[in-house]
């Protein structure tokens, strides 16, 4: 999808997020034992257009991508999985894995929190121009990713996100990022959708 977007072929686009939309909702009705969804933002809208998860015993999606805004986050809640589903945001790539979601808190505006799986990966947020420097808390930055595992060290590489710099919590006590999004910095933008 994502060639097709950089293309301008909406149209086809379409098309093909129909097609798979369609293909999900024939696994979902052929399976009542599904309980959990991994998808994008934008799918998941387009399939909650067609059925109600929470009808169909969905209780848990897990949610991806740098479309997952604060504004997204709380219309998926409250709207799309109607206060009924767990809605699990989800960040990361084949360096780091998966970054779990700080737990769901109003006090924190609907902001999605990343945490990183400390020991294997940490990320920082740090100065666009001055990519050493770690941001202070509250402010943005681009992200910076440090992966260490027996096979492989990638030590501060600067990835294609830009995030907040926000600070510990109690189930993850190291830095998160939130409000994730593609690195405005770039001469040329990210075209964003499914792969």
């Amino acid at each position: 999808m994502v060639k097709l977007i950089g293309k301008g072929r909406m149209d086809v686009m379409i098309e093909y997020r129909d097609h798979v939309i369609n293909q999900g909702l024939t696994l979902l009705r052929a399976h009542e034992n599904i309980r959990c969804l991994f998808t994008t933002p934008k799918l998941l809208e387009a399939l909650c257009e067609k059925v109600s998860l929470a009808r169909m015993g969905i209780q848990g999606v897990f949610c991806g991508g740098t479309q997952l805004t604060a504004q997204f986050n709380r219309f998926a809640r409250e709207e799309l999985l109607e206060g009924k589903v767990e809605l699990v945001p989800t960040y990361g790539n084949t360096l780091m894995g998966l970054a779990c979601h700080k737990p769901f808190d109003p006090a924190d505006n609907y902001s999605v929190i990343y945490h990183p799986p400390c020991p294997r990966a940490m990320i920082e947020v740090v100065d666009p121009d001055e990519p050493r420097k770690v941001v202070e808390y509250g402010q943005p930055g681009r992200v910076r990713l440090t992966t260490l595992t027996k096979e492989f060290f990638m030590p501060r590489f600067l990835e294609r996100d830009e995030a907040i710099r926000r600070p510990p919590c109690e189930k993850y006590p190291w830095d998160g990022a939130g409000d994730v999004r593609p690195f405005s910095g770039f001469a040329t933008p990210i075209v964003e959708g499914v792969y």
